[in-house]
């Protein structure tokens, strides 16, 4: 069940930004303060939000810490996304359909 926190977590700009940063797998912090273009302890605290929301795991190695994306939070948000990915394709298909009986018949429908 999706809750309202993944939301209020994915919400946030900076952290949505910090998301991008580490779909490409496991960074350091310095690595995702230059992706993020806001100083480290801003960084540091959104990382800090979103490893308690359950959205990042951090790996430490001697003075290094390393974060990478959890999969879980991400497959749960897809789907519930799901249920309504439908709605959305259906209209995109009839509006497709439109389109393609307008460009067979581009006089049809046009006022003299």
């Amino acid at each position: 069940m999706m809750h309202s926190q993944t939301f209020e977590t994915l919400a946030d700009p900076t952290r949505r930004g910090i998301v991008e940063a580490l779909c490409g797998g496991e960074r350091q912090v310095s690595e995702i303060v230059e992706r993020a273009g806001i100083h480290q302890s801003g960084v540091s605290r959104h990382l800090r939000i979103l490893h308690e929301a359950g959205f990042v795991t951090v790996r430490p190695e001697g003075q290094r810490r390393y974060y990478a994306l959890k999969p879980e939070p991400f497959r749960e948000l897809d789907e519930w996304l799901a249920k309504y990915r439908g709605l959305w394709e259906a209209r995109l298909d009839r509006f497709g359909a439109a389109l393609e009986r307008q460009r067979q018949n581009p006089l049809k429908g046009r006022r003299k």
